[in-house]
């Protein structure tokens, strides 16, 4: 799929890669007050695959969210290969985590995964042969080709997460946004995930991830993130995940929330001054 080509954004500070695949300058998410993202400057590179590694609670979901336009942001910025969301919303493909999905409805995998191609063939038409035989073949790049008739709710917790994953891959995206991928799944359906993922990059697209594993995230990331309300480290995983790293990610989350309050509290007092 081609690029989308917009008049090229200003990217917000200088300390930003044009050519970042997603570009965020000091954003910030508070729920009722209470700081949930704090004033994150990322850049993910195009062409790799990103990790978001953090605690519980660290806001590493909500920084998907918020990139999707999903989540209000208190403020900041957010750029898809250099302009906003809106502008190359058909650029992304997101894979939400499984738990939030209604697995009891009753519809077939075959037609999960065509309901990818509804952002390229609107959503009014008709699905075609054509695009349910182009579902069958990513169901197949998955290893769930047999699998194509049988109800969701009747495959086994990592054909489902294999499905979503062919569901965003029908998007033919640049940018694939994916909700904790390998939680929860088995080693066979781990290592497939990790196959297609490489095969997205060898392509040119760009993979973000939120993972909860540290032990299996050294292998499956060219580039990580360390979050834990606020970036504590960003960069090539080989120099990013080191051990005082992690240790300042995963301790002090009391002090960081603290801080992100007061700051959020002063910003509100100089408003209303």
């Amino acid at each position: 799929m081609p690029l989308i080509h917009d008049t090229p954004a200003t990217l917000p500070g200088a300390e930003h890669a044009a050519d970042a695949a997603i570009c965020i300058h000091d954003l910030t998410v508070a729920y009722d007050g209470r700081p949930v993202l704090w004033d994150i400057d990322l850049d993910f590179p195009r062409g790799s695959i990103c990790g978001i590694v953090g605690p519980n609670g660290a806001g590493k979901s909500t920084l998907l969210k918020a990139i999707l336009g999903q989540v209000a942001t208190t403020s900041g910025r957010v750029l898809v290969h250099g302009a906003s969301f809106d502008a190359q919303r058909r650029l992304v493909a997101y894979v939400p985590q499984r738990e939030s999905v209604d697995w009891e409805f009753p519809v077939r995998a075959v037609d999960v995964v065509a309901m990818g191609a509804y952002p390229r063939i609107g959503w009014f038409r008709g699905v075609s042969r054509a695009v349910i035989e182009e579902a069958r073949s990513v169901l197949d790049r998955v290893g769930l080709a047999d699998l194509a008739m049988r109800q969701i709710g009747r495959l086994s917790g990592g054909q489902q997460q294999r499905v979503f994953l062919a569901r965003a891959l029908m998007q033919r995206a640049q940018v694939y946004l994916l909700d904790e991928p390998l939680a929860s799944v088995d080693a066979s359906t781990e290592q497939v995930i990790l196959g297609v993922l490489g095969e997205l990059r060898h392509e040119g697209r760009t993979i973000i991830a939120v993972h909860h594993d540290l032990a299996t995230a050294a292998q499956s990331f060219d580039w990580c993130v360390l979050l834990n309300l606020r970036v504590i480290a960003s960069g090539p995983t080989a120099t990013t995940l080191t051990e005082a790293n992690v240790a300042r990610t995963y301790g002090g989350r009391l002090t960081i929330l603290s801080e992100a309050a007061e700051a959020l509290r002063q910003a509100a007092s100089r408003g209303s001054a």
